[in-house]
């Protein structure tokens, strides 16, 4: 799970650290989805394939974040997350890449950083205190297993009508 919580990193940009847990039962694993920088992402909207997003932090209200910075354990490019109140800049933009047309619920998705083009990725490396084994989350250059990830707990909206027109019109 991508987690965070307001610990900082100790080396790099000093902002706050974004790890992965497997726990399932860590409010700080809640995120959400907006829409990319300076843009409207209406509510019960669904997420295109290929759609720039922001994912908030709900305990922090941080954003994804990636830049130039090589990450800690990994030596790849740091992922944290930054901003104030949901407010950050263009390098809290990630595109979202899945298969058909939209972001399946119950799907697998790859995120791309907009600005850099690494993908969101964890692998083995653990940290020890103060967040003793969760995982280090970074940036790598080219699409592994180690860059899916897939939604696991959340609140289902229901899409708009204009989107349940659309959906009974692909299926023509």
């Amino acid at each position: 799970r991508l987690h965070s919580h307001d610990v900082r990193y100790g080396s790099g940009s000093g902002q706050q650290s974004v790890t992965g847990v497997a726990a399932a039962d860590d409010g700080n694993s809640y995120w959400k989805v907006r829409g990319r920088t300076a843009a409207v992402c209406e509510r019960g909207q669904p997420v295109r394939c290929g759609q720039a997003i922001r994912l908030t932090h709900l305990g922090t209200g941080r954003n994804l974040h990636s830049h130039r910075f090589t990450s800690p354990l990994s030596g790849n490019q740091e992922v944290s997350a930054f901003g104030e109140d949901g407010e950050g800049d263009y390098l809290d933009d990630w595109t979202v890449l899945c298969s058909g047309t939209y972001w399946a619920r119950d799907g697998e998705v790859r995120f791309q950083h907009a600005s850099t083009d690494v993908f969101l990725s964890v692998t083995g490396e653990q940290y020890g205190r103060p967040i003793n084994g969760q995982k280090e989350v970074h940036g790598m250059a080219a699409s592994s297993q180690n860059n899916y990830w897939k939604v696991m707990e959340g609140i289902f909206m229901q899409p708009s009508e204009v989107f349940r027109v659309e959906q009974q019109h692909a299926e023509l």
